[in-house]
């Protein structure tokens, strides 16, 4: 039974995240941050250039980390915006795929149902 509540509630929060993506599909979430925010925005800017500087991973590594951390919180969106960058810092489709998969034993199927079609998809065109 806990099992069945637990999929439902699954179903419902993709549900619910597809009505928040349908709402905003307009607009650029990051242009409406900068604009919105711009300070903050400036300050989020620099922090990624200074972890995007840092030498202790090469790129593509980086790249993957950020495509199986965001695909362990479900977001699509972030992990559709990171595929190309991977991809470009010679990453390859196994290797997205893995990153995603790897999500599974922390934080169970969301992100692998939601992320993983967008890595297929990509690789397709």
């Amino acid at each position: 039974m806990a099992f069945l509540y637990s999929c439902k509630s699954q179903v419902n929060e993709l549900n619910n995240q597809h009505l928040i993506e349908d709402l905003f599909m307009d607009t650029n979430p990051m242009e409406l941050f900068q604009k919105e925010a711009p300070e903050v925005a400036a300050a989020f800017n620099g922090l990624i250039m200074s972890l995007v500087a840092s030498q202790g991973l090469d790129g593509k590594t980086k790249q993957l980390i950020y495509i199986a951390m965001k695909a362990a919180t479900g977001d699509e969106m972030a992990v559709r915006a990171h595929i190309p960058l991977a991809k470009a810092a010679g990453a390859t489709r196994e290797e997205m795929i893995d990153a995603i998969l790897m999500t599974l034993t922390v934080s169970g199927i969301r992100g692998v149902v939601q992320c993983l079609p967008e890595v297929v998809k990509h690789f397709e065109k």
